[in-house]
């Protein structure tokens, strides 16, 4: 199946919303099936976050402590091929479960997706740069 630029980006909007809405929902397992097994996560002052069993760990144990729902606001896409490139700027208010008072995080992030061989978009490298507002 062939898709033009409007509909590849129609879907990599859809894969956002669904990321957005699973997390919210503390469904980790949707989460986890929108990334490549060979993910990068970029997070500041840490170490690179490599692969989807990493990332599972963190989401599972930070989805036991909190409860996050996010706002995306995508500003641009770019597809190239099998490739695209998003800029999101994602605000999140992060809820502890056992109480407490929630957090503000907002900021940008810089996503590149790869087209698998079923059409389907998946998250492949991403450079996260949320901070407390």
């Amino acid at each position: 199946m062939i898709m033009t630029n409007d509909q590849d980006n129609e879907k990599i909007r859809e894969v956002v919303a669904a990321w957005m809405r699973a997390t919210a929902e503390g469904d980790a397992e949707t989460v986890l099936s929108l990334i490549a097994e060979d993910a990068v996560f970029l997070l500041p002052g840490q170490p690179p976050m490599r692969g989807r069993e990493t990332f599972a760990t963190a989401l599972h144990s930070t989805l036991r402590q909190v409860h996050i729902e996010g706002e995306p606001d995508i500003q641009e896409i770019h597809v190239a091929g099998n490739y695209a490139i998003c800029w999101n700027q994602i605000s999140l208010t992060v809820t502890p479960l056992q109480g407490g008072p929630a957090q503000r995080r907002a900021g940008p992030t810089l996503s590149v997706f790869r087209k698998e061989p079923d059409g389907r978009w998946i998250l492949f490298r991403d450079a996260n740069m949320l901070t407390a507002v």
